[in-house]
Formats: structure tokens, sequence, C-alpha cells
């Protein structure tokens, strides 16, 4: 009597096929990334490659059973691989999407030498502190360094930053007590501030940030790109470096980068009244002040916003590859001595971090630097919009996602992920930038101090403005 082929382990093995191809196709639907007609392809296909592999478990040949669990393991393993990868992107996606507070980091600074190791040593110290900007926040923090060291303390009120910052580096003051988003700032007027102090204590104070002009991402809309030149986490409040209206039409396949100059000389709803200021500025009352300043000097609706750190900058520039960047200038950048050519220049991350960095090889200075900026932030979304970033997909999850944060919730970047695999065409990319005229005059969170603006040419804003409407229309 022949013994009938049991070969548990072949069977066994694709039985484990069928579990891991469970376990992948219920991630790949939960992620949401993927369109029905791909998701159910996907389906019919890992059945019908495990009835293959069970079927091949049963014929007497070792060598067809061999086969079939070889087969079977190899797409146990890629399954498995699958499976992560989606598992890390959801992740990703449900970290940098949905935000819904920013960030104010108060701080207490002392100068440099000074002995004291935290803010209990520092209980008998004279605080200084500034009533022109944050005046809600500054008392907070007043507050908390009061609970925390459990006594009153002795404060001196200054009616600028610039003359707390000077009282501090004078000794008229032991302690200076500020939003430290004002820090560069301060470095613009009392030049090597932050050189010669050290912070001594943080308080983090978290705000709620509303949204109320939420989008169809299959329709146009616009979303504002914030660049930011800061440590600590992407959510704490710090001037925009890099600002850029990102005009998106999902159905026609175009973008429109719509630039505007850190030094835009532009008021800031509901916080400088009247009075003007830099853009740039306006990140230190929070990511929704920029948007409303762009939003009323264009007159149009942002539906959202994604800030980008420049401090992970190589990280994100060599996951995808290196970016194309179209210098104005030859140059040597300070950071790394990497020679930089006139015209068209491949940077790796080092090498966009030198670039992005040096102003010192500029007339036009920090200006020059802010357009640098504007140039290898351009780069790294033409290039993320291009089939290129889906060979490191991986490393770009890893790289971006303590570096960008945006509101716009993972389910809506799932889906605006959904529509381009399903319409995979590639992306028609413009770019606009507006002018103006430079300029030295006061500005709202600086006091008295006498700052260098650009004072917006009005026909290139009207213009920039009427070519974002025409786009949304579409």
């Amino acid at each position: 009597m022949k013994k009938k082929n049991k070969n548990i382990a072949g069977k066994i093995i694709t039985v484990l096929q069928l579990i891991v191809s469970v376990i992948c196709i219920v991630v790949a639907k939960n992620s949401g990334l993927f369109p029905r007609k791909y998701l159910t392809l996907f389906i019919v296909g890992l059945g019908v490659l495990f009835v293959l592999t069970h079927v091949f478990q049963y014929p007497k040949s070792k060598i067809l059973r061999y086969v079939g669990m070889l087969t079977s393991l190899v797409i146990i393993i890629v399954l498995a691989g699958i499976s992560v990868e989606l598992m890390k992107a959801d992740d990703f996606i449900k970290k940098v999407g949905g935000a819904s507070y920013k960030t104010d980091n108060m701080i207490v600074v002392v100068k440099k030498e000074d002995t004291a190791k935290d803010i209990m040593d520092a209980q008998n110290y004279r605080f200084g502190y500034q009533t022109i900007v944050d005046v809600d926040n500054t008392e907070k923090m007043l507050k908390d360094i009061r609970s925390t060291v459990g006594r009153n303390i002795k404060t001196e009120e200054y009616s600028t930053l610039i003359d707390e910052a000077n009282a501090l580096l004078n000794g008229n003051i032991d302690a200076a007590v500020f939003n430290e988003g004002y820090l560069s700032i301060i470095d613009d007027s009392v030049e090597g501030f932050s050189d010669q102090v050290k912070i001594l204590y943080q308080y983090g104070i978290k705000t709620k940030l509303e949204n109320d002009t939420v989008a169809d991402v299959n329709k146009p809309f616009n979303i504002y790109i914030s660049g930011i030149d800061v440590s600590g986490p992407i959510s704490t409040n710090s001037r925009s470096d890099v600002n850029l209206i990102m005009t998106v039409n999902p159905q026609n396949k175009k973008i429109l980068l719509t630039t505007t100059p850190r030094d835009y000389y532009v008021t800031i709803p509901n916080v400088s009244g009247e009075k003007k200021d830099k853009l740039t500025h306006a990140g230190i009352y929070g990511v929704d002040a920029s948007m409303d300043t762009l939003e009323q000097l264009y007159g149009i609706n942002i539906n959202y916003y994604a800030r980008i750190n420049f401090t992970s900058l190589v990280k994100i520039v060599d996951a995808l590859g290196g970016i194309d960047v179209n210098s104005d200038y030859e140059f040597k950048t300070t950071h790394g001595e990497y020679d930089i050519q006139k015209g068209m220049n491949h940077l790796d991350g080092e090498m966009a971090l030198g670039f992005v960095r040096e102003r010192y090889s500029f007339e036009d200075g920090d200006n020059q630097r802010g357009k640098n900026q504007e140039k290898v932030l351009t780069a790294i979304i033409q290039k993320a919009c291009t089939p290129a970033i889906l060979k490191n997909a991986g490393e770009v999850i890893t790289g971006v996602s303590d570096s960008v944060q945006t509101n716009m919730s993972s389910e809506e970047i799932a889906k605006f992920i959904n529509a381009q695999i399903e319409e995979p065409s590639g992306w028609n990319i413009e770019s606009q930038a507006v002018s103006g005229t430079g300029d030295t005059q006061t500005c709202f969170s600086s006091g008295n101090e006498l700052l260098y603006i650009m004072l917006p040419d009005e026909a290139s804003v009207e213009n920039a403005a009427l070519k974002i409407q025409k786009l949304l229309e579409k």
C-alpha cells in the first residue's frame, strides 16, 4: 500500500503565506493609499498565488513541492516587507498630519559665564521682561517661574526687546525672559547676543490652532509652505525664512509656487494692528499668523500649511537622491567649503546645507540666503512630485518625520496620494515671485530699531494673485 504524500511542512508554509497575505491586505486597505481597483487586483493576485503554491504541495514530485515551498517563502518575505513599509508610511502620515497646535517656547537666558545651572539657582535674580509684544505669554512664563521656585521674584520691566537684551549684557538685570522666537530679532540689533548668553530655563506654551478652510484635496487648493531654520520641535513658533504658497490643481496636474520675500513689509492681522513688520516675523506669532498675513496680501484663502525644518535638510535631500538648483552666483560655501557654480548645480545633502546657510559671499547677505533657501525648498518639492520619490520612499519617510508638520489630516494626505497612484502622470510645476524695493524702517516686533525691509511692488503682487486665482478656477 502506497504512503500518502502528507508534506506537512510545505502545507504549513503555504498557510503561513495565507496569513501574511491577509495581514498585508488589511494593512494596505487601512492605509487608504491604494485606489480600490488596485487593491482588488492585489487581493486577486495574492489569492491566485496562494492557490498555486498550495496545490504544488500535493504532487509526488519532490522538485515541484520544493519549488512551491521556495516560492511560498519568497512571497512571505516580500509581503512582510511590504506590510512593514506600509505601516511605516501610515505612521509617518499620522505623525506629520493633523497638526492642531502651535508652541511658544518661552525661555530664561543669563550671561554665558553665569554660574547658575537651573532656575532654582536664579531665584534671587532680577528678571527682565518686555511689554511691547507677546505680553500674555510673558505673563504665563513669569507665573510659571514663581510657581517653580516657590516664591515671588524680582522683576524689571522694559519697553522693547532690545532694551531688555542690552540690560542683561550690561549687568542691569541678571536674567531675561522672552519668547525664543525673538532671539533672531535681537541678534539683528545686538551683535553676537546669542553667543553671549545661555538658556537657563524653558517653558512651552501650547495654543490650539483652528482650521476653518479645509478643502477637497481632489479639487484645487492652496497650501502655505514655511521653511524654518531652528532646532527643537517642529511645532515651536519661529521666524519663517521661506514663505511659499503652493497652489495645487489635481484636476489638470498643475502646481504654482508663489514666493514672497521674507523681508516683505506688511501688517500682521490680529497682531500688529496698523503697524507693519517683516513677513518673516509673522512666524513668531504662529503659522496661523503667517497664513493670515499672506491671505490678506493676495486676497486668497489658504487651506493648509506645511512647516519644514532646514536642520534635517541633509537627510531629506540625500533620501531624494539629490536635487538640482540654479544658483544666481558662483561662490564657495562657508559650511563645507563646497564650490557652487553659477547656473545649475546638482547638490547632495551636505552641499544643499552649505548652499542654504551661506550669506557672507553675497553683497545682499541675508536676503540672498533667503532666496537660496527658497530655491532649495522649491527643488525638494519638484523632486518629491516625481516618480523618483518612490525609489527611496522609506528613506524619505525616516528623514522627514521629525522635520515636517502639516494641518492636513492623515485621511486627506492618504486621499491625495491615492489619487496620484490612480492617475500617475507627471505634474507641471511653475514658479513665480513677487518683488519690491529695499528700505530701512521700524518693525512692530523690534520696537524703534531700524531694520532692512522690502516695500512690496503692488503690481507684482496683483499679478501673482491673479495667477493664483486663475489656477484655482481651472
